[in-house]
């Protein structure tokens, strides 16, 4: 029998109909194996596990776990969900079936829209401190100054508390030279980059 599954395609944004043959027949794997088949660390399949959202079919005499054909397919839904955004603990109501997909999904679609508009105000406040006529290559910009700017974009105490921690985690090096940039004493950038990693 063929089996099919809904899944997005992430580069166009259309629902496809896609052939779970390629998942057929496989051989009974191990953990490692069956991690390798769509790309995940063994770690993150223990994850699933601990979550209830993935069990293995059987335990090996020696005690290792044991996955086939269904684990596999299972686990692939599982990273299309995740690859939506889907938080894990919806996703094993979305792995029941029991109608809920559309109702998660469009849960999913809003809080992608906040982080969108957030991600927006954030963009602005940055165009805006660039396109400052008085902000010369040599000129020095204060902490205030720049507090300012990105209040004036719209951004609220919490947005900028979250880019902070987003540059703090994309860009550690060049986030400590932003903030000694903006005259800030050595404590206090200290401070802000440990509650960014918190």
């Amino acid at each position: 029998m063929v089996k099919h599954a809904v899944l997005l395609d992430l580069s166009t944004g259309n629902a496809l109909i896609l052939s779970l043959n390629c998942y057929e027949d496989v051989d009974v794997l191990t953990i490692s194996a069956l991690a390798k088949k769509v790309n995940l660390s063994r770690t993150t399949v223990l994850y699933y596990e601990r979550e209830g959202l993935l069990s293995p079919a059987a335990r090996g005499a020696n005690g290792y776990r044991l996955y086939g054909q269904e684990e596999l397919v299972k686990l692939a839904l599982i990273v299309d969900y995740r690859a939506l955004g889907v938080p894990v603990s919806e996703i094993a109501i979305l792995l029941q079936g029991e109608g809920e997909q559309k109702r998660i999904l469009q849960a999913q679609l809003r809080r992608l829209q906040v982080e969108i508009e957030r991600l927006h105000r954030q963009q602005l406040a940055i165009l805006k401190f660039i396109k400052q006529p008085d902000i010369a290559e040599d000129s020095m910009v204060t902490k205030e100054r720049w507090t300012e700017i990105m209040s004036a974009a719209g951004l609220s105490d919490t947005d900028m508390h979250n880019w902070h921690i987003q540059f703090e985690k994309l860009e550690p090096g060049a986030h400590q030279e932003f903030l000694e940039s903006l005259q800030i004493e050595t404590d206090e950038v200290k401070r802000i980059r440990e509650w960014s990693r918190s």
